[in-house]
C-alpha cells in the first residue's frame, strides 16, 4: 500500500515529462516547418536571389523580390529603356524619383559608341552614366537582325555591315558575352537566333530555336563574371507551341538564374502571343524570375502578369512620350490637341509622379496639360515631362499589381484596369478577356 502514492508520482511524472516531449517536439516540427516553408520560396545564385513572396490564388500571378548586385527589385516590374547608356529627355537622378531599380541598356549600341576599351577604361556602363541601381543588357542579336541591312545569320554568329563605315563586322556569342561583361551589367541575356514569330519558315524557325540553345552553351562558357553577373537564357520557337515547349525544356536543363521569352512584339496576333506566354510560364521553374521580352503596352503588361510573368520591358512609353503622348489609367492622351490649351488640370487627375503632383509638395514640379500643350509642338521640356510621367505610370501600374496580388485581389485589380480603361465593355479587347478567362477571370463578370 505504502507504494501506492509513489508509483503514482512516478507516473504523473512520466506523463509530464512525455507531454513536455511531445510538445517540444511538436512545436520544433512547426519550426521545422515554417523554415523549410521559407526556405522553399526563395532560391539563389552567385549574383542573384529569388524570394516568391506571394502568388494569386485564382491567376498565375506571382509577386517577388529580385536582389541583384545593385540592390533589390520588386517584381512584377516594367524597365524603362536606356539604348545608349542614357533614358532620352531625363538626367538618372530624375529616373531614380521615379522608382526605377532596374533599367535597360543596348549592347549593341554601347558595343559601337563608346566601345569596348573605354566601358573598360571608365569601369562599366554604371559609372559611364552615374546610375547605381541594377542594369540589364541584351545580347545585341536583335538589332542585328531587326535594324541593319545585309546581315547574316550562320552558326558562327551574325555577319553585318557597320552602320558608321561599311565594315564588314561579326557579332558571335563570346564577343557578346564580352561587351556585356566590359558593360558591367546585373543581367545580361544570351546571344540568340531571333525571327519575327510570324516567319512563314517551319525549318528556319526550328533551326533558329535550336541554334539559340547552343548559342547558350557558348555564352555560358564564355561568361567571366558569374560571380557578379547574371545570364538569362531566352526561349525561342515562333507560334509553334510545342517548340516553345521543346526549348523551354533545353533551357531550364541550362539552369541560368533568370529565364526570357524572346521573339514576340513581332507583328503576331495578341491572341498567339498569350497563347505562346501561358504556355512558357506553365513549364518554368517558380524560384526564377521570368522575363517577356519588347512589351509595354499597359494591357500587355497586366496580361502578361496574370499568365505568370515578372519582368517586361518596352521603347514604346518613352517613345511616345516624344510625340506628345501620355499614358494615364483611362488611355493615352495626346497633349497636342487644342483641347488641352486651356487645361489648368495635372497631366493625369490623382497620379503621384513628379510632374503631376502639387508644386507645394517636395520634389514635385506641378505641371499643367496647358503648359506641356503649349511645348509639345517646339520645345523638348514636354518631351521630358511626359518621360518622367509615363515611366512613372508604368512602375506604378506593375506596383498596384504586386500590391494586389499581396493582398490576394489581383483579380479585382484587373477588372478595374479594364474598367478605366473601357469603360464600355463592349470595347474590352478579346484577346484579353479570353486570355484572362483561361486563367480565371471573367472581365464581364461583376
Amino acid at each position: 500500500m505504502r507504494a501506492g502514492p509513489k508509483l503514482f508520482h512516478l507516473c504523473v511524472h512520466f506523463v509530464r515529462d512525455l507531454s513536455c516531449l511531445i510538445f517540444g517536439l511538436s512545436s520544433s516540427l512547426r519550426r521545422m516547418s515554417i523554415v523549410q516553408r521559407m526556405a522553399s520560396n526563395k532560391a539563389s545564385s552567385a549574383a542573384l536571389t529569388f524570394e516568391l513572396v506571394a502568388k494569386c490564388s485564382t491567376t498565375r500571378a506571382r509577386a517577388s523580390i529580385l536582389t541583384l548586385p545593385h540592390g533589390p527589385v520588386n517584381l512584377p516590374i516594367f524597365m524603362p529603356v536606356a539604348t545608349q547608356a542614357s533614358l532620352k529627355g531625363i538626367t538618372p537622378e530624375q529616373l531614380e524619383a521615379t522608382g526605377c531599380r532596374l533599367c535597360l541598356n543596348n549592347t549593341y549600341h554601347l558595343g559601337l559608341k563608346p566601345g569596348q576599351e573605354v566601358l573598360d577604361a571608365v569601369g562599366g556602363a554604371h559609372k559611364l552614366q552615374g546610375w547605381k541601381h541594377n542594369l540589364l543588357t541584351d545580347s545585341g542579336g536583335f538589332q542585328m537582325v531587326s535594324l541593319l541591312k545585309l546581315a547574316k545569320v550562320t552558326e558562327e554568329g551574325v555577319r553585318f555591315l557597320s552602320p558608321h563605315d561599311g565594315s564588314p563586322m561579326l557579332l558571335t556569342p563570346e564577343h557578346s558575352m564580352s561587351l556585356q561583361n566590359s558593360i558591367g551589367s546585373d543581367i545580361m541575356m544570351q546571344l540568340d537566333d531571333v525571327l519575327v514569330t510570324t516567319h512563314p519558315d517551319k525549318a528556319r524557325m526550328r533551326e533558329a530555336m535550336e541554334r539559340s540553345v547552343r548559342w547558350l552553351d557558348r555564352c555560358i562558357k564564355a561568361h567571366k563574371n558569374p560571380d557578379r553577373q547574371n545570364l538569362f537564357c531566352i526561349i525561342q520557337g515562333g507560334l509553334d507551341l510545342e517548340m516553345r515547349r521543346e526549348c523551354c525544356r533545353e533551357m531550364v536543363a541550362r539552369d541560368t538564374p533568370g529565364i526570357a521569352i524572346g521573339g514576340l512584339s513581332g507583328g503576331e496576333a495578341k491572341d498567339d502571343f498569350c497563347n505562346v506566354v501561358a504556355t512558357c510560364t506553365e513549364l518554368l521553374p517558380d524560384l526564377k524570375p521570368r522575363y517577356v521580352m519588347g512589351i509595354g503596352y499597359p494591357e500587355d503588361l497586366v496580361v502578361s502578369v496574370a499568365l505568370g510573368a515578372d519582368m517586361f520591358d518596352c521603347v514604346w512609353p518613352t517613345r511616345t512620350a516624344r510625340f506628345g503622348n501620355a499614358i494615364t489609367k483611362h488611355g493615352v492622351l495626346n497633349m497636342k490637341k487644342e483641347q488641352y490649351a486651356k487645361d489648368f488640370g495635372p497631366i493625369e487627375d490623382g497620379c503621384g509622379c513628379p510632374c503631376c503632383r502639387p508644386i507645394d509638395q517636395e520634389g514635385a514640379i506641378g505641371v499643367t496639360r496647358a503648359f506641356v500643350h503649349h511645348n509639345s509642338a517646339k520645345e523638348t521640356v514636354a518631351a521630358h515631362l511626359l518621360t518622367i510621367h509615363n515611366v512613372w505610370y508604368q512602375l506604378h501600374l506593375m506596383g498596384g499589381a504586386r500590391d494586389a496580388i499581396i493582398a490576394d485581389k489581383f483579380p479585382a485589380f484587373v477588372k478595374e484596369f479594364f474598367n478605366n480603361l473601357y469603360p464600355d465593355r463592349k470595347s474590352y479587347p478579346s484577346w484579353a478577356v479570353n486570355a484572362l478567362k483561361n486563367v480565371g477571370i471573367d472581365l464581364f463578370e461583376s
